[in-house]
């Protein structure tokens, strides 16, 4: 029988504890972090460069996993995972989240900016963008930053240049009670539709078209089967990145704060990548064969006026909406 003297004992105690000591001390918390979008994408990459900011920041404390492509669920799924305290954080938009919290909702009025400039000002306002951002931690999430996701055209079977173009056309639209109430407005038939489903039925005819930036046509190829491209940029809906409250109250002051830089240091990457992205994948779609439509964008304006009047007097978002037209005039 082996026999274990006290000399060994201590020795063993010392070397697990010494290992327990090197094993805490060395610890750095991990948070998951969804998105849907390609790992080609620019706001993949403005995600990984968020990710590398707060692991600098932190020293390794505090790390940042992405999982592009949905891995994780749909944009829904992840907020409502969020919301649960079963995923740290995810990439969703301004559509989206309005389900969740109605003020993003403010965003999704057709034409309320009237330019990138304008946009930017909104966002980084702290009386519109930042304080929607702090204020939706009540809904299970806390609002980290804000990343540019272009204008929002319409991509079709036909070609679109005014509103009556669109009279009976199925236009798949985000879950969402501004897109819907504008496709309404325009003329379409709007169908809500997951985005993964979307290819297919574009080619099979089970939808006419859909709406979005420049890199649904390209990055996912949507331009195969949707061949013309209407430059009216109803929206700029705005992607936002989003913490769960359970894992935020859980994050120590400090790595609170950090959170808060990269997201900051993020949405100015992300701003630069944009602009380059933009002109490049209008190039790319031109050689897909997709056609890119001048628009009568009166006409569009015109028709989805009621949304904006509307706006004003809806108490969940009317404050925003008038600060955000404010800012236009600056």
């Amino acid at each position: 029988m082996l026999k274990i003297t006290d000399a060994k004992l201590k020795f063993a105690s010392a070397l697990i504890v010494g290992c327990l000591g090197v094993s805490s001390f060395s610890y750095a918390e991990t948070l998951k972090l969804s998105h849907n979008g390609d790992t080609k994408s620019p706001v993949h990459k403005a995600l990984k460069y968020f990710a590398d900011e707060v692991k600098e920041k932190t020293d390794g404390d505090l790390k940042v996993r992405v999982y592009p492509n949905g891995q994780l669920g749909t944009q829904r799924e992840s907020l409502e995972l969020l919301q649960s305290g079963a995923l740290d954080m995810a990439k969703s938009n301004a559509s989206e989240l309005e389900s969740f919290d109605p003020a993003y909702g403010a965003f999704n009025i057709p034409y309320i900016f009237r330019d990138r400039d304008h946009y930017y000002r909104a966002m980084e306002s702290n009386e519109v963008g930042q304080k929607i951002l702090r204020n939706s931690e009540k809904f299970g999430f806390v609002g980290v930053a804000y990343f540019d996701a272009g204008a929002r055209n319409f991509y079709t079977t036909k070609p679109v240049r005014s509103p009556s173009d669109l009279q009976g056309m199925k236009i798949r639209v985000q879950p969402s009670p501004s897109a819907i109430k504008m496709m309404e407005l325009m003329g379409a038939a709007p169908t809500p539709l997951p985005f993964g489903e979307l290819y297919t039925a574009l080619q099979q005819g089970v939808v006419d078209g859909a709406e979005n930036n420049i890199g649904a046509v390209t990055t996912y190829r949507h331009g195969e089967v949707a061949k013309y491209f209407s430059q009216d940029g109803h929206t700029m809906i705005p992607d936002v990145l989003v913490i769960g409250t359970n894992t935020w109250n859980k994050l120590s002051d400090d790595n609170q704060k950090v959170i808060m830089e990269a997201g900051k240091d993020a949405t100015a990457f992300m701003k630069k990548l944009w602009a380059e992205y933009t002109v490049e994948e209008l190039k790319k779609a031109d050689k897909m064969g997709v056609e890119i439509l001048d628009v009568d964008k009166d006409a569009f304006i015109k028709a989805v006026e009621p949304m904006f009047n509307e706006a004003k007097e809806n108490p969940a978002i009317s404050e925003y909406v008038k600060g955000i037209k404010a800012l236009d005039s600056k």
